[in-house]
């Protein structure tokens, strides 16, 4: 015989995604690609400056 597992929604209220203002336009010169709403962004993903993740732990080793 199979289980049923039951859940219960979490206590308290749910948050609304952040959004920002609809119909915005990527700031890169000659780009004219419309952001999303959910993208809080001045850029598109292909404009988007390179950004590099906080590592913590041991360094990799070299060679």
């Amino acid at each position: 015989m199979s289980e049923i597992l039951k859940a219960t929604r979490p206590s308290g209220r749910s948050r609304r995604p952040k959004t920002a203002e609809p119909g915005r336009v990527c700031a890169a010169e000659g780009c004219d690609t419309v952001l999303s709403k959910y993208n809080r962004s001045e850029f598109c993903n292909v404009h988007k400056p390179v950004r590099y993740p906080r590592l913590r732990g041991v360094l990799p080793s070299e060679g």
